[in-house]
């Protein structure tokens, strides 16, 4: 068995010095049948590493309910076939523009602020949390023969606050959970975030996409001593609907690893391969310096403009860093992999059924909640999805404005059974006025609950009231339709009527089924016509689109599709009917 240490100067494998040259690749982003193929392309870019973030919420969707968490264990042998090392950061905090950066929606939902912090209530839910997912870790570290190398003491600690009780308390839970390996910290290589996120006696790294020898420096005057590592080299960026593609220059993105390496330092280019946002779990972001402004939800692609793309194709980016990894390690580099196998040709079919979203709601919702204001999603139980609040405004009385206050994010509107608009700011007012009596609904939906700043945490739905004039309007029934509701068994349930009848097609829940000749493959899916909610196929849901864009196309893991038909279901949110699904 082999040991590894952190060294005065280097990292130590059995006593001698070693870099770490790794790269991001963060296993629930990928189909698991495409690991090995994925982990193929970071070795053969010359990375002898893999570092990986656990979210927290994807396993345990409520209180001591846990789900496929051995995934982690089956990761981590993959890497270690591979024949590489491995770099875990398990949070409980992971950012990594993650829905709520990780944290289950019901302990932010009552906590709040307290969250990340030496409170009880806080780190109580954590122990029991690291106590079902550290054994995957533990049991194969590197002195137990395992790939495991390090693992992370929270996450960017120095970004939110600085109480080093609370890190102190992860330190010890870590290793009483039997975490060998050494710990490290990583933040901003800036001295109120290294004061903030370091603990005396922890490996402390920095993260940064540019300027490594100032970084280094900054470094160097809080930690004389130890090996330098960029725990986050930004070699791309990530992209918000709305807004335009980011992309960083392939040249300039290697002219930085270079200085790293030049440097002296290790490592982790983030990310090396991105993956997706699989079924709504994309996180967000606050604009603005401070990261209090407007809501900007992250994209469904996670492609990051990484050196191996979505799909696992290599980029410019790849060539040039592969040519930089490739001096300093020793011996040839691996062959590159084949790409993945692509679907023989472009395949389409129009929606042939359908029902409407009311509808869905009545099979799919959760109980009906009635209270004298609107619930949360938190209070509600609702993670990924939407609610419908509906209220009714008393009359006789003359039209007046309807305005909603902490609306988050983003909600349908229907008075007496007619659209009435789209709200799409925390303070909002529907265009027209409104007279009573009237019956008004609301159909919310969270676009991804803030993963990253100081309003981490925040509630999402109706977080303040709807007021008619200046009069709140109380006695709220409030119904969530969660994402998890959408199994295959459960959608055919559904009463269907054709597209096209009578009735005008509207927001609801589609159905169409795309044949697929020759072997199934990778594959883009577009939808022509469509405004936004989210998509499956074949029971697997793909994520968010939204025709805001930037992101045009959504992408399909091989293992998704089959030979003949696959079944896609759309949930359209706000317009009707596309005029189709194609898949290319």
């Amino acid at each position: 068995m082999s040991t590894f240490a952190v060294g005065d100067e280097d990292f130590l494998l059995d006593g001698r010095p070693v870099r770490l040259l790794s790269g991001a690749l963060h296993y629930f982003r990928v189909h698991e049948e495409q690991w090995e193929h994925r982990l193929g392309m970071l070795r053969a870019m010359g990375l002898n590493c893999v570092e990986t973030y656990v979210p927290w919420n994807l396993y345990e969707p409520e209180p001591g309910r846990y789900g496929d968490v051995a995934a982690l264990g089956r990761f981590l042998d993959a890497v270690g076939r591979a024949g590489m090392w491995a770099i875990v950061r398990p949070g409980p905090y992971i950012c990594a523009e993650w829905e709520n950066g990780g944290l289950p929606h019901w302990l932010t939902g009552p906590l709040g602020r307290r969250v990340r912090t030496d409170d009880d209530a806080f780190l109580a839910p954590v122990d029991r949390w690291f106590r079902v997912l550290l054994p995957q870790v533990v049991a194969r570290q590197i002195d137990r023969g395992g790939p495991v190398v390090m693992v992370q003491l929270e996450n960017e600690y120095g970004s939110y606050g600085s109480d080093l009780g609370y890190l102190r308390r992860i330190e010890e839970l870590l290793r009483d959970c039997g975490v060998g390996v050494p710990l490290f910290t990583s933040d901003g290589p800036e001295d109120h975030m290294l004061t903030g996120g370091s603990v005396p006696g922890v490996l402390a790294t920095a993260n940064f996409g540019s300027g490594a020898r100032e970084a280094f420096e900054v470094m160097r005057r809080h930690r004389p001593a130890g090996p330098l590592m960029c725990m986050e080299f930004w070699c791309g960026w990530f992209d918000h609907w709305g807004t335009e593609h980011t992309v960083r220059d392939a040249a300039d993105a290697a002219a930085t690893l270079r200085e790293i390496l030049e440097c002296g330092a290790s490592v982790n280019l983030y990310m090396a391969h991105g993956g997706t946002n699989f079924a709504g779990w994309a996180g967000a972001n606050r604009a603005g310096d401070l990261h209090e402004g407007e809501l900007r939800p992250t994209v469904t692609s996670y492609d990051y403009d990484a050196p191996v793309d979505e799909a696992g194709l290599p980029t410019e980016k790849f060539w040039r860093f592969r040519e930089v990894l490739g001096a300093f390690t020793e011996g040839p580099l691996p062959e590159v992999p084949e790409p993945p196998r692509r679907i023989a040709g472009p395949a389409a079919a129009e929606p042939v059924a359908w029902a409407p979203l009311g509808e869905v709601l009545e099979v799919l919702g959760d109980a009906e909640a009635v209270a004298p204001v609107p619930p949360t999603f938190e209070e509600l139980g609702v993670d990924r999805g939407l609610v419908r609040y509906r209220l009714e405004i008393p009359g006789p009385r003359r039209p007046y404005p309807l305005s909603v206050s902490g609306l988050r994010d983003r909600a349908v509107v229907y008075v007496d059974g007619v659209r009435a608009g789209v709200l799409a700011s925390e303070d909002a007012v529907l265009p027209e006025p409104v007279a009573g009596p009237a019956v008004v609904e609301l159909w919310v939906e969270s676009l991804g609950r803030v993963n990253y700043g100081p309003r981490q945490a925040e509630a999402k739905g109706i977080t303040g009231g709807v007021r008619h004039e200046r009069q709140y309007v109380h006695g709220v029934r409030a119904r969530g339709l969660r994402l998890a509701a959408f199994g295959t068994e459960a959608v055919r349930r559904l009463p269907l009527r054709p597209v096209g009848g009578a009735e005008a097609a509207g927001p609801g829940l589609y159905r169409a089924v795309v044949t697929v000749s020759g072997e199934p493959g990778d594959a883009a899916l577009s939808l022509p016509g469509w405004t936004r909610g989210f998509v499956w196929v074949n029971g697997f849901c793909l994520g968010r689109y939204w025709a805001a864009g930037p992101q045009e196309s959504l992408f399909v893991p091989g293992p998704v599709l089959r030979v003949g038909g696959n079944e896609v279901w759309v949930l359209e949110l706000e317009g009707g009917a596309g005029t189709g699904v194609v898949l290319a």
